[in-house]
Formats: C-alpha cells, structure tokens, sequence
C-alpha cells in the first residue's frame, strides 16, 4: 500500500511540473518541443517505478528498458531536430535596420540632395513599405525642416505595405509610398467611401531568386507561372537538379504579393506555404512561412530591396525570358516584369501633399530617385 502511495504521488507531482513546463513551452512558441516535453517524464517514471520492484536488477532488462526509452525520445526529438534545421537556414527578407536611414540623424545612410521646394509648415504625415523608406526619406530630408523623425513614432513612419494601406485609409497619414493596390486594398478603400489617387513617381523590377548553388539562371515567364500555379513541382522541369520546388510566397496584401497575383492574371496561384507561429497573445496562428534559403527554394521580391538593402550574397537573381533584371534593363525596358510604385492619396486636405509630389515629379525629384537606386518614371 505504501509503494503504491509513492507510486501515486510521484505520477501527480511528475504530471504537475510537466504541464506547467508545457504550458510555459506553448506560451513561448515552442510547440516543436511538445512531444519531448511529455515524452521524457513519462520515460522517467517508468524508470522509477521499474527500479522501485526491483525490475532493472538485470543487465538484460537494463538494457530492454534503456533501448525502449531510447527508441521514444528519439521518435519525440524529430520535430524539434527538424525545427532547428529549419531555423539555421538564413532567411533572405530579414528585417533590416530601418533606423540608419532616419532623415537628419547625423550619418546616416539617406542620399544627400538639395531642393528648390521647402516645407515650413503643415507637413505631410508619411508612410510606406519598408524597401520605399530610404527613397522618401531622402525626400524629406531634402524638403522638411530639420528636426525629429524616428521612423516609428512621427510625421515620417514606415510601415510594411498592408499597415501603410491601412493608415492611410484611416486618415491616420496623408500620403504613403508603396507599390499598386490589391484588389481587397481597393475594396477597403471604397468601403470608407475613399478613391485612390495613385501617382507613379519611379519604376522597379519585381525579381526572382535562388539559391546561389541552384545552377538555373534563368526561367521564362510561362515557367514562372507554371511553377506558381503548381504545374512544374521540381526543378529537373525546367533544366535543374531532380528537386522538387519550394516556392515561397509573401503574406496577402504584401506588395509583392500583390505583384505576384496580377503577374499570374487569371491563373490561380498554389496554396502558399504556411508554418505554426507564436501569435503573441500565447496562441498558436498559421502565417505564410516566411523564405528560407533552401538549395531547392524560389522566392520573389523587388529588385532594390534584394540588392541594395538586404544584399544577401547567397542567393542569386534570375534572369526571365534572358534578360537579367540589371538597372539598365529596367531603364531600356528590355527587362519584362517592371512595375510603377507610386505616392498615394486619398482625399487629404493637405495642400503641401501635392507641393511634395510636384517637387518628386520634377527633375530635382527624379534625380533622388535615380540616386537612392531605383529608376525615375520619366524614362517610362
């Protein structure tokens, strides 16, 4: 009776820490850890009760019990083994160091410029996608009076794509940079009773990428449809290795994203790739995953971004229909996936917003387009 009570109350106080422990692992995002999380108290209590009659007393039992507890936590080390493979694969869109681009921080990273507009009062409030940051800033800081304008927190925000669509639709922002709307965007929009007033201030190439070992170079457009459509599943297809393909996607309403839908037209895009993320609040969402750098991985964004900003140098833009997405391409329009981003409005009694788009129109403007690295819409 008394090795049953043990037994008992070694069970409740086994089972009590290890929800607590599973628990805080769920609150942390550490779903992967679950099974072996379980697996080793149970484990532990069968070596406790096995040793308590006296079962381990042989070398052969010792070693039954060990190969069976064994086999177990190695069965419940799969997920976490395959996560933390997963995790060491670098990411290509990893955030970046907005802050080095803040206007009138000294040394900062924005291109100088002098400009014949200056805005005194009643500024603009800014926002945009990541990757437009450094362009309007360069305007700001060429245009505004020199004063405080950290990125998060000002007249002069950034945001990514779908937080400065919201922004703006909210009235919270008078102007945002960004590239075209989305269908649901438009949608939004037009529920508030708002209209778009889109402004083409320069152009961009919208890139594929690679791993840089990936030995293919170049996809033809029909391929890339093929491929995001989910009629080419592996690269032997289209002239590489006998690997199927992971093509990664961007989260809806991204502007990539968005470039990606009106590229396939009427074709359907494939499901895209989701993992289990931490939502913050202690629960567990399904987000698009983000991309990670497989040998046999494709992935898409915009050219400046890839280039100028994360410049990453393991992976590889490719060239489509044999043209690569160079500047010059761009500017010769020899490149085929080349799209306008734009300065949008919607209805802001601002008068100074349209000064500050006249003025990024002009030739002053036009040159600090050219100069942060994008291609001026004039050359369109």
């Amino acid at each position: 009776m008394l090795r049953l009570l043990q037994i008992v109350s070694i069970l409740i106080g086994l089972s009590f820490v290890t929800l607590i422990v599973a628990f805080m692992i769920t609150l942390s995002g550490g779903l992967h850890l679950i099974n072996l999380v379980f697996t080793i108290p149970i484990c532990l209590f069968v070596w406790i009760v096995c040793s308590m009659f006296k079962w381990t007393n042989t070398k052969k039992r010792r070693g039954l019990l060990f190969g069976v507890m064994g086999i177990a936590l190695l069965i419940a080390a799969i997920k976490p083994i395959q996560h933390y493979y997963k995790m060491s694969i670098p990411t290509v869109d990893a955030e970046i160091d907005v802050t080095v681009y803040q206007p009138f921080v000294p040394g900062n990273e924005i291109v100088k410029n002098k400009a014949s507009l200056q805005l005194t009062e009643s500024l603009p409030r800014l926002d945009g996608a990541t990757a437009m940051y450094p362009l309007y800033a360069a305007f700001v800081e060429a245009t505004y009076p020199k004063g405080e304008y950290p990125p998060y927190n000002s007249r002069v925000q950034v945001s990514r794509t779908p937080e400065a669509y919201q922004n703006l639709i909210a009235g919270d922002v008078d102007l945002i940079f960004v590239a075209a709307p989305s269908t649901s965007q438009e949608w939004q929009a037009e529920k508030e009773g708002l209209t778009f007033d889109m402004t083409p201030i320069g152009r961009e190439a919208f890139v594929f990428f690679v791993h840089r070992k990936n030995k293919i170079d170049n996809l033809t457009l029909e391929q890339v449809k093929k491929i995001y459509a989910g009629e080419i599943t592996n690269w032997r297809e289209v002239g590489g290795e006998d690997e199927a393909i992971r093509a990664f996607q961007r989260p809806a309403d991204s502007g990539s994203q968005t470039t990606l839908e009106k590229l396939m037209g009427n074709t359907p895009i494939m499901e895209a790739p989701t993992e289990d993320v931490a939502s913050g609040m202690g629960g567990i969402i399904r987000e698009v995953s983000q991309y990670r750098n497989y040998k046999n991985a494709l992935g898409f964004t915009f050219r400046y971004y890839s280039t100028e900003m994360v410049g990453n140098k393991k992976i590889k833009l490719l060239s489509i229909d044999g043209v690569a997405p160079t500047k010059e391409n761009i500017q010769n329009g020899t490149y085929p996936l080349v799209s306008e981003f734009y300065a949008i409005t919607a209805g802001t009694e601002n008068q100074n917003v349209q000064k500050l788009i006249d003025w990024i129109l002009s030739e002053e403007g036009q040159a600090v387009v050219e100069k942060v690295g994008y291609v001026p819409v004039e050359n369109h």
